[in-house]
């Protein structure tokens, strides 16, 4: 059963609770969550034995199309799981106090409505011995439950990072390498020129060179006409944060680690010593400009047109179907769809690699290296590599990315091209 009835309260008194939740500081600003957590209650209530999917989430309450695919796309398990956070957070905060409880139980996206348990100790001793019931005046109620809650989530996250701590294993100081069986599958596949040498690869993602300042305007550095003494550049695009983190995750998987620099503290040292992950366009991360990149799909400004001086990506060679250059939504509606590249080219040494990962917009190139993170659209990759089955060879892909409110939703590809 998705409602746990152990109380007197009815749907109206569970709407209300809803109502608060999404009310709360906790989900303020967060509409697609709200959205989220209505229609779950909703059907909690009013459809407590229908088994609730990923699939009807996704097309019902996140407008996917009809072709949406559970097994290829996290986007709801993804929402879901920041739910329950939110959720977390709003009980462990403003909802202390609150008598009914909303929880969507692990593994499941049901919700349920709980009461507060409350300490009935107190009270029921007083009852055998005849006397008066009184309440407790030393510790409020909330104040107890917040006690209480703190001391549960440290004991929780003691026993998680003992957990971790415990089952990983110990890395070697010089190398980064893990004392683990070599990782197998396609991630590990893919990822094999970067993972088969002892050092760790460098990461170098964009943050862009402006003039200006937040409180007063910005725009990009233009060496035609500013000093390079005026170049602020303490900015990087939410995309390339996200997708370094998603990077960490995909080589903790393969046992092994990364290095992180911003593009504006690249050298040619690195270029020569190690192997090298771009995250982030040339547009913004200049660093591309100084080492061989793609030469099937590149970027170029538009030059003339509605469109003039937006960045696009150019196929040099378009097969049959397939368009001469691609360019994101227009600034001046939704961005709702980027293209991005990811290429594998050789570096500047022999034996060395370089990973090219990166859209026209920041959340492009988030959609690009969540691509080469997840197994199961690796392998996809793969098979349009030519010779990938045993050993991976320089090559280019153009990716389209589907974009809805900031997050990049789905991602396929468009092309591939050997080198």
């Amino acid at each position: 059963m998705a409602v746990t009835r152990t109380f007197a309260a009815g749907p109206e008194q569970f709407f209300q609770q809803i109502e608060q939740i999404t009310k709360s500081h906790s989900l303020r600003g967060s509409e697609s969550l709200c959205k989220l957590l209505q229609y779950l209650a909703k059907q909690a209530l009013y459809h407590p034995d229908a088994p609730l999917k990923e699939y009807q989430i996704a097309t019902e309450v996140f407008g996917r199309h009809a072709d949406f695919d559970p097994q290829s796309d996290s986007t709801i398990r993804v929402q879901v799981g920041r739910l329950r956070l939110k959720l977390a957070e709003y009980y462990a905060s403003e909802g202390a106090a609150d008598p009914i409880v909303v929880k969507i139980p692990k593994g499941s996206y049901h919700l349920s409505f709980e009461a507060r348990p409350a300490d009935p100790q107190p009270q029921a001793v007083a009852a055998r011995q005849g006397a008066p019931v009184v309440p407790a005046q030393v510790v409020p109620a909330q104040w107890r439950f917040a006690v209480v809650t703190l001391l549960v989530g440290l004991i929780v996250s003691l026993a998680v990072l003992g957990s971790l701590l415990w089952g990983r294993k110990p890395a070697d100081a010089t190398t980064g390498v893990r004392a683990a069986q070599p990782a197998t599958g396609p991630l590990a596949d893919f990822w094999r020129p970067f993972t088969a040498v002892p050092e760790q690869p460098w990461v170098i993602f964009s943050n862009a060179a402006f003039v200006g300042r937040p409180e007063t305007g910005m725009r990009y550095y233009d060496s035609r006409q500013d000093s390079k003494a005026s170049v602020y550049d303490h900015y990087t695009g939410v995309g390339e944060v996200l997708a370094v983190h998603a990077l960490d995750d995909a080589f903790d998987a393969l046992g092994r680690q990364i290095r992180v620099k911003r593009g504006s503290l690249f050298s040619l040292d690195d270029a020569n010593n190690a192997n090298l992950i771009f995250i982030g366009s040339p547009s913004e991360n200049l660093s591309l400009l100084d080492i061989p990149g793609t030469q099937e799909f590149v970027f170029q400004r538009v030059a003339s047109g509605v469109r003039k001086g937006d960045l696009s990506i150019v196929s040099r060679h378009p097969k049959p179907g397939e368009a001469g250059s691609y360019l994101a939504s227009p600034s001046s509606a939704p961005l709702t769809e980027d293209y991005a590249v990811v290429g594998l080219v050789p570096g500047m040494s022999q034996g060395r690699f370089v990973m090219i990962l990166a859209g026209t917009t920041t959340f492009g190139t988030q959609g690009a290296v969540e691509f080469v993170s997840r197994p199961d659209s690796v392998a996809k990759l793969l098979q349009e590599i030519p010779g990938s089955s045993t050993e991976m060879k320089p090559f280019e892909a153009l990716l389209r990315v589907k974009i809805a409110r900031g997050v990049p939703l789905e991602t396929e590809l468009v092309g591939v091209r050997p080198r």
